[in-house]
């Protein structure tokens, strides 16, 4: 089972590392940044419901590894 706290904030530090770098990259890095913005969104407001649950849900477990993949792909091509 996932921990909600711990999917969180290894994506918040990934986030960040990122943020960091995509003012350098291509358009189409931003275009894709912009969108993963929103989704970050709406794991983070998913995230915290399941947590005062007491686990991650499949909806936000999925949520969470497409993000990460995308900001994978995103550091790869930066």
């Amino acid at each position: 089972m996932v921990d909600a706290k711990k999917l969180t904030e290894d994506l918040a530090r990934l986030r960040d590392e990122l943020k960091l770098k995509i003012h350098l990259g291509s358009m189409q890095a931003k275009d894709e940044w912009a969108d993963l913005e929103k989704r970050w969104q709406t794991f983070r407001e998913k995230a915290e419901i399941d947590r005062t649950a007491g686990e991650v849900g499949t909806t936000v477990r999925q949520l969470g590894s497409d993000l990460k993949s995308a900001y994978e792909r995103i550091r790869k091509a930066l």
